[in-house]
């Protein structure tokens, strides 16, 4: 695998000076996909596109191949399809992205205690306590990116600078596959030459506001006074972005935050109004979120519905559960209820979703157990889907009444979806 590292020359000549650049940021080269290409290396190379198999969907991500034709995440599925028509249309495995994000992040925990994760993808480190052990943050980011690839097969970018903000840019920048040093006395003409949309706050709006004053490059904001920055964009942006324009961000890197919840939801690939249809998504969706969950070694209390109609209007709904819990058929059986309680009578549905908040540490929570479960019970059953899915991939295990819907000569399920888990086509059998 390729290892690419870019720098910005020190005014010496040769190699930066990374002295006091403890800063990491690591963003994972288009994640979704690359994980997603594990399972299917035929198509590494061609333009794939993550999402939804209708038209009606999101994109969650693209390879850079398709990236080439202008796909890009949260895009429409049907523009997409528009603009790279051969691109291959790869669906999520949201169990496989949470497994690999957690061993990521075990990666850059070896490295420091001191991670602030962004998302499932990215994180800033803080590498100062380090160097002893470890050597310069330079070397500790090449170490970073080789123990990913070799281990997860996938690749990352590394900014290396003195600051949050301009790590995350430099880590845009060395996009992918590489690896972009800043080192502090190359800060400020580093950041001089970008233009304004580089910084860090600096949306559409901002931007046009920018432009409107004359401002074009970040070197445009630093020389103009701070008051005059003040007036035209408000007191608080106007700071903030003349201090970035100079590269000062004394922001710390703030240790790992608890996920406040999971959630999964599904654009319809019609407008839906049978219930039958809708609480076999409501299952899928269950499924995904628990898996999601367990993946994390999390679980959780407060169950919410989302439902979305064909007019875009969206409603909630949620629940408190007694006792916490990480098993598909509990958050399955509250979002069922949610639903029906609605009561609405055929309405058409674009878009239903399951969210659990309450997260906590599933070793910190009594789980307690229930009298209808077998000695066998439902989170046995779960755990099993999860070996499963880790070993042969997401689906290998589904419920009954999802493998009816995938396939004609499907198992028999109950209505409640409680029926016996069924191996889909080609799968391992369902375990104990």
């Amino acid at each position: 695998m390729s290892r690419r590292q870019f720098t910005v020359p020190a005014r010496s000549g040769g190699e930066p000076d990374d002295t006091g650049c403890s800063i990491l940021h690591v963003d994972m080269d288009a994640f979704y996909a690359s994980v997603s290409l594990l399972a299917r290396p035929e198509l590494v190379g061609t333009p794939v596109i993550i999402g939804g198999g209708g038209n009606r969907g999101v994109v969650l991500s693209a390879t850079y191949e398709a990236r080439a034709f202008g796909v890009a995440a949260a895009m429409p599925m049907a523009r997409a399809r528009r603009l790279c028509p051969q691109a291959t249309v790869v669906a999520p495995d949201y169990t496989r992205y949470s497994q690999v994000s957690q061993a990521v992040m075990a990666v850059f925990g070896t490295v420091t205690p001191i991670v602030e994760p962004l998302s499932m993808d990215e994180a800033f480190l803080d590498v100062s306590g380090a160097g002893r052990r470890l050597g310069s943050p330079s070397r500790i980011a090449r170490m970073v990116r080789d123990t990913i690839a070799d281990e997860q097969g996938v690749t990352c970018s590394v900014g290396v600078a003195p600051t949050k903000f301009v790590a995350k840019l430099a880590s845009g920048l060395a996009k992918p596959d590489g690896l972009l040093v800043v080192p502090r006395t190359e800060v400020v003409p580093f950041l001089h030459q970008l233009p304004v949309g580089a910084l860090w706050g600096v949306g559409e709006r901002t931007e046009e506001s920018l432009h409107r004053l004359g401002l074009r490059t970040v070197a445009d904001i630093a020389h103009t006074p701070v008051q005059t920055l003040r007036r035209g964009l408000g007191e608080t942006t106007g700071a903030h972005l003349h201090d970035l324009a100079w590269g000062r961000d004394p922001r710390p890197v703030v240790p790992a935050r608890r996920e406040r919840s999971i959630s999964s939801d599904e654009t319809f690939a019609h407008d839906v109004d049978d219930p039958a249809v809708i609480h076999r998504q409501l299952l899928k969706l269950s499924d995904r979120t628990a898996a999601r969950m367990r993946a994390a070694g999390l679980v959780g209390r407060t169950v919410t519905l989302k439902v979305r109609f064909a007019d875009f209007t969206t409603i909630t709904r949620s629940r408190t559960l007694r006792d916490p819990t990480d098993v598909s058929r509990d958050l399955y059986a509250t979002a069922r209820d949610l639903f029906d309680g609605l009561g609405l009578q055929r309405a058409r549905l674009r878009l239903v979703g399951v969210k659990v908040e309450g997260l906590l540490e599933a070793g910190t929570a009594p789980v307690q157990g229930r009298l209808d479960e077998p000695a066998h019970g439902w989170r046995d059953a779960d755990r099993a889907v999860d070996r499963a899915s880790a070993r042969f991939g997401a689906g290998a295990v589904r419920p009954a009444s999802l493998v009816r819907d995938a396939r004609s000569t499907g198992a028999d399920a109950r209505p409640d979806g409680r029926g016996a888990r069924a191996p889909a086509r080609g799968g391992p059998p369902a375990g104990p």
